[in-house]
């Protein structure tokens, strides 16, 4: 069977690697997409992957991203013309669930940001197959249209980070602090203040500060900014601190053992929140709380092994939908 995964970001190139090396393993052809964003292409590239740039993101406008958008669409339906995938999966890529609808094929999205309530009426109608992690309220998936919701005991970063061995390849220090600048073009992060610049800098008393920027590398003042391209799961996963507003790398760091705090202004933090709850050390906290917790905390790992062995892996439940529900319907 021919499967297409098309990753939008850099956590999408994760989960799309750790999704392929299980279905080449069951004898599926491949078909990996990503596109021109800070992050895709370098991380591919380091994972040994052979992803195929379609496109590139341009959050200038409105109108830029309609374009870009609809010139990725137009460019999948090419690629597809004579030999089109037998089904779609991503994390609820725009222009995957577009074209996979259009081409008549099942579509499998995963899904952690309810609070992003445009990829949602975009992408969720067009679903087939709904994996989501069970932290995130039922509430969120319903109304859509989906056929058929799949709902699992664990977080999407467990897909990629059990049995996962980070390598630091640059020494920054001890202490090392880690802050994730917040993404500030995102949708879901319009109107919202970026103040992750300003805490790094607070950090600074406590240990080396590694600034992760988003869009740009210049140089911060107090600040540890990398030039080039970083493994952050690598990264987070031997600091002794993370920073960050939102989700994914305090996910990974958290499921590491790495202490994780995590400023809210942005959504309810469902998955943080449970796992959290599982026991990881993953702290949820206003911005005056930030420097509290840092010294709290900073330099105190946690064996996280046993904690994470009983996290449910989303890629099981995605071989199971393959095998048990696209397989069996193409009979």
């Amino acid at each position: 069977m021919k499967v297409w995964y098309d990753a939008r970001t850099g956590k999408h190139i994760r989960y799309g690697v750790a999704i392929a090396k299980r279905l080449r393993k069951l004898g599926h052809e491949m078909v990996l997409t990503t596109r021109e964003h800070p992050e895709t292409v370098a991380l591919a590239k380091l994972l040994g992957e052979p992803f195929r740039v379609v496109g590139k993101y341009d959050a200038s406008s409105l109108v830029a991203r309609l374009q870009q958008s609809a010139k990725r669409q137009l460019s999948f339906c090419k690629m597809f013309e004579e030999k089109p995938p037998h089904v779609g999966i991503s994390h609820r890529s725009v222009e995957l669930c577009r074209v996979g609808f259009g081409l008549g094929i099942p579509v499998i999205s995963t899904h952690d940001t309810p609070h992003n309530d445009v990829i949602s009426r975009l992408t969720m109608p067009l679903t087939d197959f709904l994996v989501v992690s069970s932290a995130i309220p039922e509430r969120f998936c319903r109304g859509y249209g989906i056929k058929k919701v799949f709902r699992f005991d664990g977080a999407d970063e467990v897909a990629w980070i059990k049995g996962y061995e980070p390598r630091l390849e640059v020494e920054y220090g001890k202490p090392l602090i880690v802050v994730r600048q917040m993404e500030t073009r995102a949708t879901y992060a319009e109107g919202k203040i970026d103040m992750t610049e300003r805490l790094a800098l607070k950090l600074t008393s406590l240990g080396e500060v590694v600034f992760l920027s988003r869009y740009d590398r210049h140089p911060r003042k107090g600040l540890i900014v990398p030039e080039g391209f970083v493994d952050s799961a690598s990264l987070v996963g031997c600091a002794d601190l993370v920073l960050s507003i939102g989700g994914t790398i305090s996910r990974e760091a958290a499921l590491q053992g790495t202490p994780s705090i995590v400023i809210r202004p942005i959504g309810v933090p469902y998955v943080n929140n449970y796992l959290s709850k599982k026991g990881f050390p993953l702290f949820m906290v206003d911005p005056s709380e930030v420097l509290t917790y840092a010294k709290k905390y900073v330099g105190k790992k946690m064996d996280v092994e046993d904690l994470l062995a009983k996290l449910e892996d989303p890629v099981d439940v995605i071989e199971r939908i393959i095998e048990e529900e696209v397989c069996e319907s193409s009979k």
